[in-house]
Formats: structure tokens, sequence, C-alpha cells
């Protein structure tokens, strides 16, 4: 089977990754603070209008028509209050009406009376303890300072729409919204397999051995991505443990199977001929990319999923952005990413017949306009990858300085 375009690639994973969810089906209802990263199964509306109440933008004074004003009453102002009376209201009470020529104090926040038309900054008034009289220092315009109901949406208005993953600050808006779980998309449950007889987990790996880095990794980018880390099986290079790894009675439970290593074609590589083996149909044999053109994607047995990475680790964060991330956005009814175009600072060269994943850099942080390739960016390299803001995408035949070039996003900053 020829190496697949990298475009074609994502393309294949996003469509298999929709397949799953029309297999799979099913939302689940998910308290805000288990939200983050899940992506919606429905539209979400304000509950109520947004902010459900008039409210007062500074503290100071909430007045009644023109000035002068009398304050209704002033209570003794304390250091703790900063020297202004305490409010009428308390939290979650409603005011009484305020009557023209009269003032009240007020804190931001609190609720504006009925009839009130403006609030006062407490520094620019001045009032005459004696007597109650307050004065403003400039008349105050209509509604200065006052944060009207339903400003920011009315009820029953759309806030976020189906297909959005979940987000710190979109989780923030569907709780002023009123919401306290939300309908979202069953999360992909993931089974990662990490295999290699030379991998070791702690310490400073001997000779002929190497440091674990995917087990510390891809867990994290799994959850970036939406997925469900079902759970985690180490494993040496061996056919009946890759075997037993692939299709028993707990891998069956996953609905994709994310495997390291083994996915060359040596007597030393295990995951691909035992995943034929299997049965199944494969959907990306390899990637016309460098580094990662071992990756494969391709379906098992009851219609699970194998998505396997290369074994360097460069190489498999390359395959992860390429094959796991577009599978896992169609199985969450997200629309696919699209790459952005941006000018790279620097001629870079190609690779003949693959596309390069190079991590690369913004040339000038504060205005991101340019792209350089970061340095370290050997397929088993982990400091260029450390130090990227993203992964050029550089074309067969390479790109001159000042051209522009295809760059995504790294997973871990988010969508």
């Amino acid at each position: 089977m020829p190496e697949a375009d990298w475009q074609e690639a994502r393309r294949l994973a996003y469509a298999a990754g929709s397949a799953l969810a029309a297999s799979r089906g099913g939302t689940d209802l998910v308290p805000l603070d288990r939200v983050n990263g899940r992506v919606l199964a429905q539209d979400i509306h304000s509950l109520h209008t947004m902010p459900h109440y008039a409210s007062s933008a500074m503290d100071g004074w909430v007045v009644a028509g023109e000035g002068p004003w009398q304050v209704e009453r002033v209570p003794q102002a304390s250091a703790n209050d900063g020297g202004l009376p305490r409010p009428h209201a308390g939290a979650g009470s409603t005011p009484p009406p305020l009557i023209s020529g009269w003032a009240r104090a007020i804190v931001t926040g609190e609720s504006v009376p009925p009839g009130a038309t403006a609030v006062i900054r407490q520094e620019a008034s001045v009032l005459e303890a004696a007597t109650g009289r307050l004065s403003a220092l400039q008349a105050p315009s209509p509604g200065a300072d006052i944060r009207p109901a339903g400003r920011e949406a009315a009820e029953g208005e759309l806030l976020l729409r189906a297909g959005t993953r979940m987000t710190p600050g979109r989780i923030a808006v569907a709780a002023v919204g009123g919401h306290d779980r939300l309908p979202v998309s069953q999360a992909v449950r993931i089974r990662l397999l990490l295999t290699g007889d030379e991998v070791v987990t702690t310490g400073i790996p001997a000779p002929g051995q190497v440091r674990d880095t995917f087990g510390p990794v891809l867990p994290a980018c799994i959850e970036a991505l939406g997925g469900a880390l079902a759970d985690v099986l180490r494993i040496g290079d061996d056919t009946h443990a890759t075997l037993d790894a692939l299709d028993s009675a707990s891998a069956r439970e996953a609905d994709v199977v994310l495997s390291t290593g083994g996915t060359g074609r040596s007597p030393a590589d295990h995951v691909r001929p035992v995943a034929e083996e299997l049965g199944g149909t494969s959907i990306v044999g390899s990637v016309a990319m460098r580094p990662g053109h071992p990756a494969l994607l391709r379906s098992l047995p009851e219609g699970r999923l194998l998505v396997g990475l290369p074994g360097n680790p460069l190489a498999a964060l390359m395959a992860v952005v390429t094959l796991l991330e577009p599978l896992l956005e169609g199985a969450s009814g997200q629309p696919p990413s699209s790459p952005v175009e941006v000018r790279t600072g620097e001629a870079v060269r190609g690779a003949g017949h693959s596309h390069r994943l190079l991590p690369a850099q913004w040339s000038d942080p504060a205005h991101r306009q340019q792209l350089v390739p970061s340095e370290h960016t050997g397929s088993a390299m982990m400091r260029g990858l450390a130090q990227a803001d993203v992964v050029m995408v550089v074309p067969p035949a390479g790109v001159e300085a000042g051209a522009a070039v295809t760059c995504l996003p790294l997973p871990w900053y988010g969508r």
C-alpha cells in the first residue's frame, strides 16, 4: 500500500473518527467542573437574561433624578468599609425603589433599585455629613455606571454551538448562563499501548536503553485532544504480548488503541504484523511525511481503531497531530481543524516526495508574523519541540524565505 499524502492521511483519519462516532452515538451529561476539553453535543442557550438584574459598576451612590440628592440614611462608615457608608440591601435581596431626589450607598455588583437613574462614583461625589446632602462633581449622564439587565444575553440566546470544545472561558459563560451540567459527546476511550524492550521509565538509561517519553506525554495529549484514557499497558517486543494487548477482553473495552513503536517492518516490529493478522482494514498504511512515515491507522475487529505511532519521540508526536488529532475531532463531531499559512523567515529544504513536519518558533513572538524552524529536530530529539510554538508543514519541494508555509498548533496549546 503506497504512503498516503499528508493531507489525505488527515482526511482519512477524520472520516474514520466520524464513522466511529456514528457507530457509538450517545452523550454524557457532565458537571461544569469536569467538562474542560469535552465537546458539546448540543447547542447551549442562556437560561435567563445575562446579567439577570441591573447592577452597579462602581462603589459609590445610586441616585434618582437630578441632584443634589438627599441620602436616605448614612450608617456609620468604618475603616473596613473604606469610608463608604454601608449599602442599603444585602446580597441576594431586592432593594426597595428609590424616589426621585434621593440617593443610597451602593457597592460594585449590588442590585440597582427601581427608579434609579445613575450611579455616582464615590470619588466623584461630595457628601455633607451633617445634612446628608449629596452632590456630584459633574452631573452624571442617564444610566452612568449601571450595568443593565440583559446587556450580555437575552434569555434563550445562543451561547455555544454544538461541536464546540469546552475551555475555561466557555465553561464560565455556561455557568453565568445558569447551567450546572452540559451535554457532551461521549469521549473516545483510548488504550495506550507502550512497547519496547529497551525502554526504562526512571533514572538515567544505560547504553542501549532509552528513557520513556511517551508514558508522561501521551496521556496529556489524549486529554488535550478530548479523548479519555481507558488504561495504559506496557509490553516488550513480543508477538504474543502484542496480540493480547490488541485483542484481549480489556483491549476490546476501548474504542481506540494508541500504540508506540513496532510500526516498522523489521523482525523486531510486532504491532503492524499482529494488527494485520487480526483482520480489519488498513486506512492509512504509512504517511508521506518526515519524521513519522511509519505511522499507521487501521480498523480492528468489532469496529475499534488502531493508531500506531512510530517509536521515535518526535516522529510519534508528529503522527499525533497527523492522525490522532483529526480522528478525535471527527469522533466528537467537531469540524476538522484547518491549518493556517504563515510566512517563513528562512528557506527550508523539502524532503523530496514527503512533507516535512518541523517544530517551529515565531521569529518575533510579539508579532507572530514569521516562523523559523527550531533547532534539534531529529526524529528522536525533544529539545526542538520543547521550544516550539507550532508545527511547520514544509511541502516536498521546500519553501523559500518569505514564502507562505502551512502550520498547525501543538495539541497542548489547545484550539
